[in-house]
């Protein structure tokens, strides 16, 4: 078994899971539909093609650094009514939320280690731009870690690696949240690929939160 780990760190993110109609919302952390995409686009992989490859790969998340939610939003006119004509004199706001100054440790564990290492290979030098949620967002540092490839399972990667972030100032000695996917217990997320991104069909998977001290 062989563990993957990957950098996240940015001004801004958005890892929506349930978004709807014209809100955009974010979880906390990042997302595992999020984060294949983010490998798809390194690798050069098409919104076409199949997933199944790296949707088995099981995800966890250290919260080295808390974002800070926050709102912004984007107005659009000539939306479509139900009529099928667009209303000219019509604006739409759409509210979008993102994470402010958050930093994560991301891994993924899988038993195939010559997957994992093409992708650590494909992060150095992705095929297309990354970004942390939506095109906008790009990475404030390199998502790809010199040590990122790592043997043993997700929970020791994720703890024993070294911070990638300073805490933040009011909380310098705060413990890190860690949420591990489980196979059948915990909250539930709905952002396991089940199909080509293309399609937009995403499942639900546990995840288990927990909280650990990670040597500074």
């Amino acid at each position: 078994m062989a563990t993957l780990l990957l950098r996240l760190s940015g001004f801004m993110q958005s890892w929506g899971t349930t978004s709807r109609f014209d809100e955009r919302d974010s979880q906390l952390e990042p997302s595992k539909s999020g984060v294949l995409g983010l490998i798809c686009a390194a690798l050069g992989r098409d919104r076409a093609e199949p997933v199944d490859d790296l949707a088995r790969l099981r995800m966890g998340v250290r919260v080295d650094r808390e974002g800070v939610l926050m709102r912004d939003y984007q107005t659009a006119t000539g939306v479509m009514i139900a009529t099928g004509k667009p209303d000219l004199k019509r604006t739409v706001v759409s509210p979008r939320y993102y994470l402010a100054d958050a930093a994560f440790l991301v891994g993924l564990e899988g038993a195939d280690r010559d997957l994992l290492a093409r992708i650590q290979d494909a992060l150095r030098h992705p095929v297309w731009p990354l970004c942390l949620g939506r095109k906008s967002f790009p990475p404030g540092e390199s998502v790809w870690l010199q040590d990122g490839l790592v043997e043993g399972n997700l929970k020791q990667a994720l703890v024993g690696h070294p911070l990638i972030a300073k805490p933040l100032q009011e909380h310098p000695g705060r413990r890190l949240r860690l949420i591990l996917e489980h196979a059948h217990e915990g909250a539930v997320r709905l952002d396991q690929p089940i199909a080509p991104f293309a399609l937009r069909r995403f499942g639900p998977r546990f995840v288990l939160p927990e909280v650990i001290d990670v040597p500074r």
